[in-house]
C-alpha cells in the first residue's frame, strides 16, 4: 500500500463552504474503504460541530492547542482522536483561538502539525486537514504538513483574487521551506444557474488545465447532512452531489496510488 496521503482543504476567502467540502471529501474517501483521519485546524471549530462533536470543542486540556504549542504534549495527539461513524477526528478546541501568537513565537512554528502527525499518521490511508479561512501560521502548518492542497471556491468573480492570494502565499511558503506543494483539485462549490457561474466554470478550467475541476451545485441536503453530523455520502448517498464527491474521492485515490485498493460494494 502507498504511504499515507495527506491533504489540506484551503481557501482564505470566507463563505466558500470549505468545511462542508472537507467533510464530504473525507466521507467519500471513507465510503471507498479508506481509513481517514480528519483534523479540524480551524479555531472556529465548524468541522468539529459539523461532525457532531460540539462537546469536544469545549473539552479541558490537553487539546490541539497544547499539541501545537508544547513539544512535551506533542505525543498526546493520539489521545485527542475521536471516533466518528465515518472517520477518526482530531477536533478543534476553543483554546485554539489563542494559538496563532504562540506559533509566531515558537521555534519551527510552521512545522508543529507535521511533527505531531508523525505520531498518528501511519494508522491511516488519508489525513484530511480543514484549514482556517485565513492565511496565517495555522494555514502554514497545514500546507507544510500535507504538501497537497484541495481548493474549494465559489463560482464568482471574487474567487479570482482569493486564489491569486492563496497561490502567492503557497509560493512564498515553498521558497521559505524549500518544499513543493501540489494542487490536487478545485471544487467549485454552491454553483448556481447564472451567467457569472458559467463564465467562472470556464475560467476555472482554463486556469487549472492540469488538475480536475469539480462542480458541486447547491442542494439543501448538503446543509441537512452537516446539521446531522455526517457527510452527504452517508446522509443521502443517492443524491447527485454525493456522486460528485465520490468522483472526487476516486480521483484522489488515483492520484495517491490507492486506485487498485479494494472499494466496498
Amino acid at each position: 500500500m502507498p504511504e499515507p496521503a495527506k491533504l489540506c482543504v484551503s481557501n482564505q476567502k470566507g463563505g466558500v463552504g470549505k468545511t462542508t467540502v472537507a467533510i464530504n471529501v473525507a466521507g467519500a474517501l471513507n465510503a471507498r474503504g479508506r481509513d481517514v483521519l480528519f483534523v479540524d485546524l480551524d479555531p472556529q471549530g465548524n468541522a468539529t460541530e459539523g461532525l457532531g462533536l460540539v462537546d469536544e470543542y469545549e473539552s479541558p486540556p490537553p487539546s490541539l492547542f497544547d499539541v501545537l504549542t508544547d513539544p512535551e504534549e506533542r505525543e498526546t495527539i493520539a489521545d485527542l482522536v475521536v471516533e466518528h461513524e465515518e472517520m477518526d477526528v482530531i477536533p478543534s478546541n476553543i483554546d485554539m483561538t489563542a494559538v496563532e501568537p504562540e506559533l509566531v513565537l515558537a521555534r519551527r512554528g510552521g512545522e508543529q502539525l507535521s511533527l505531531a502527525l508523525e505520531h498518528v499518521e501511519d494508522d491511516y490511508d488519508y489525513v484530511v486537514v480543514d484549514c482556517p479561512p485565513h492565511l496565517g501560521y495555522l494555514a502554514d502548518n497545514a500546507l507544510f504538513a500535507t504538501r497537497n492542497v484541495l481548493i474549494p471556491a465559489l463560482a464568482e468573480s471574487t474567487s479570482k483574487r482569493a486564489l491569486e492570494l492563496l497561490f502567492d502565499h503557497i509560493e512564498s511558503l515553498e521558497l521559505d521551506y524549500e518544499i513543493e506543494i501540489t494542487d490536487r483539485c478545485v471544487v467549485a462549490n454552491r454553483v448556481e444557474e447564472t451567467n457569472e457561474a458559467k463564465e467562472m466554470m470556464e475560467w476555472f478550467h482554463q486556469a487549472f488545465p492540469d488538475i480536475p475541476v469539480w462542480e458541486v451545485r447547491k442542494r439543501v441536503a448538503l446543509q441537512r447532512a452537516f446539521t446531522d453530523g455526517h457527510s452527504v455520502v452517508e446522509y443521502s448517498p443517492d443524491l447527485d452531489m454525493a456522486a460528485v464527491f465520490d468522483a472526487v474521492a476516486a480521483d484522489l485515490d488515483e492520484q495517491f496510488g490507492f486506485a487498485d485498493a479494494e472499494v466496498p460494494a
